[in-house]
This record gives C-alpha cells, sequence and structure tokens, in this order.
C-alpha cells in the first residue's frame, strides 16, 4: 500500500513538473514570437511610413476559334500585357511621386492580309518632388514622358482590297514634360497641380511622320512653352478593388495659347479568387498639333479614345 502510494505521489509530481515545463516554454515561445515580430516592425516600420507603393500589373488574353460557322467570322486571339505602378516617398517635407503606366499588346486575325497586329502600345512615366511649404502644399518641380514601343500602323479596306498605313513608332511622336509649379495633396488618394512655367518637346525621329505630328519636316522635335495642369487619383480602400487615373492639360503661350492637349487614362480593376483580374482601361487623347484623317482623306485635330475591357491574370497592390 505504501509502494502504491508513493508511485502515484511520484506520478502526480512528474505531472506537475509537465504541465509546469509546458507552460514555461509556451510563455517562452509567446514571447520569443513577440520579440521577433517587434525586431520586424522596427526594421521595417520607417520604410513602411515613409513609401507607398500601388499598382495593376498583369495579362489579358482571349481566344476565337470557329468551323463551319455560318454566320461568319474570323478565328482570332489577342494578348495584353499592362502594368500600372504608382510610389510616393514622403519624409519630413519632402514628397516624391513616380508613376508607370504601360502595355503592350499583339493579336492575330486568322483569314486577313495583316494576320499579325498591334493591338495596344503605350509608355507613360511621369516623376515629381516637392516640398511642403504650407501644409498639403507643395513647391514642386514634374517631369514626364509620353511614348510607344514599337512601329504602328492604320488598317482599312478600299476597293475590297486591305491596306496598312504608317503612322507611329518609337519616338515617333514622343512627348516630353519639364515644369515647375505647385502641387496639393490633400491626401494619399487625390494630388492636383498647376504650372504656370511649363515646358515641351514633341519628337518625330522618323521624317515621314513630322508633318503628322506637327514637326518641321528638317528638324526631329519641336518646343513650346505654356501652361500645364495635371491631376491624379489613386483609390485602393475597397479591399481587391483599385482606381487609378490622370489628368494632364497642356496649353501654349503663343497663338495657339487655349488650345489645350489633353491626356485623360483611367484603369480600374477588381482581383478576384487571388490570382484572376477584371480590368477596364480606358485612354482619351486630343492634341492640337495632330492631324488625323476621316474616310474621306480630310486631316485635322480629332478627339482619340480607346478602351480595353480584359479578364486574365494580375496582381493587384
Amino acid at each position: 500500500m505504501q509502494i502504491k502510494t508513493w508511485l502515484v505521489s511520484a506520478t502526480l509530481i512528474c505531472g506537475s513538473l509537465s504541465v509546469v515545463a509546458q507552460d514555461d516554454a509556451k510563455a517562452v515561445m509567446e514571447e520569443a514570437t513577440k520579440v521577433s515580430q517587434q525586431a520586424i516592425e522596427l526594421a521595417k516600420g520607417p520604410a513602411d511610413k515613409e513609401w507607398k507603393v500601388s499598382g495593376i500589373m498583369g495579362l489579358n488574353a482571349s481566344a476565337t476559334g470557329m468551323w463551319n460557322w455560318a454566320a461568319g467570322g474570323n478565328n482570332n486571339a489577342n494578348g495584353v500585357i499592362f502594368a500600372n505602378v504608382s510610389s510616393l516617398y514622403r519624409k519630413d517635407k519632402l514628397a516624391w511621386e513616380t508613376n508607370l503606366d504601360t502595355e503592350i499588346g499583339a493579336m492575330y486575325m486568322d483569314g486577313t492580309t495583316f494576320s499579325l497586329r498591334k493591338s495596344s502600345d503605350k509608355l507613360n512615366f511621369s516623376t515629381k518632388l516637392g516640398y511642403e511649404f504650407v501644409p498639403k502644399w507643395y513647391v514642386t518641380a514634374l517631369g514626364s514622358f509620353k511614348s510607344q514601343y514599337m512601329r504602328g500602323y492604320d488598317y482599312s479596306t478600299v476597293g475590297g482590297v486591305e491596306t496598312e498605313t504608317y503612322i507611329s513608332n518609337w519616338l515617333s511622336p514622343s512627348y516630353s514634360d519639364i515644369s515647375l509649379g505647385m502641387d496639393w495633396k490633400p491626401n494619399d488618394i487625390f494630388s492636383v497641380y498647376l504650372s504656370p512655367v511649363a515646358g515641351r518637346i514633341s519628337t518625330a525621329t522618323d521624317s515621314t511622320l513630322r508633318t503628322k505630328y506637327g514637326v518641321e519636316l528638317d528638324q526631329t522635335n519641336r518646343s513650346a512653352f505654356g501652361f500645364a495642369f495635371k491631376g491624379g487619383v489613386n483609390y485602393a480602400r475597397i479591399e481587391n478593388f483599385k482606381v487609378i487615373s490622370t489628368l494632364g492639360l497642356f496649353t501654349p503661350y503663343d497663338k495657339d495659347f487655349g488650345n489645350f492637349d489633353i491626356d485623360w487614362d483611367m484603369a480600374v480593376s477588381y482581383q478576384f479568387l487571388k490570382v484572376l483580374n477584371v480590368t477596364l482601361s480606358t485612354s482619351l487623347k486630343y492634341y492640337d498639333k495632330v492631324l488625323i484623317a476621316d474616310a474621306t482623306g480630310y486631316a485635322c485635330p480629332r478627339v482619340q479614345f480607346k478602351t480595353i475591357l480584359g479578364l486574365g491574370v494580375g496582381y493587384s497592390f
């Protein structure tokens, strides 16, 4: 009986020690985890406060195949790679904001003379650096560049014959802007920039395209000095939903003052199932010196508009 009592006592003591040991181990693990998390936050905390990076990138693709299709049509495939990425750096009274909006796409259309075509091509880059002299108002220097990556063509059918007309290329045209002005940033979503001191260089390195883009035949570029406006929206407060939009205006201080060049780009995206993305992107342009011909051949400045609605693999952050 005494031996049994000692065995029971020993078992209870060991069990108690085991529980205490487990509790101590658990406490040690929790403390270690807490310390490591604090170390990580300490290491990355200032960067998180100073830098904010957001954007959309992905691939949209579609394909249509037909076999003995009575209603007619063409087999085709289309793909567009796109990215719209913004960064915002804030420290003390300094703010540096950068945006890259780019896309390139190609399509294949069976049964046509020119079966492989470029479907989309855009390169927009801008950066601005400002110093906050009163709350939410910044003295700002801005620079931007707009062009496309490769040769572009306009396709038409004349008298039953398909034709292609060469209309653009790398640096033909391109637009480089540099300006100094005031930037209003009420929050991380909106910004409005005004510059009475703005310069624009319009370039057309290909001599066959210079007349189309308002550049003299014996020159590669045209310079203008004028007034600029730029507004921006970067909204991401709803989970998986994002809106990025920029509006740019420019008018020269010459006889054409009041005739604004307009660039308005917008991208709306919704991400679901972690990797699938629905995107709607639009681009509206009006350039006072860019001549676009109609069906009769009459060329004059016209509103340009493009929209892309796609479903594909994407990432929003």
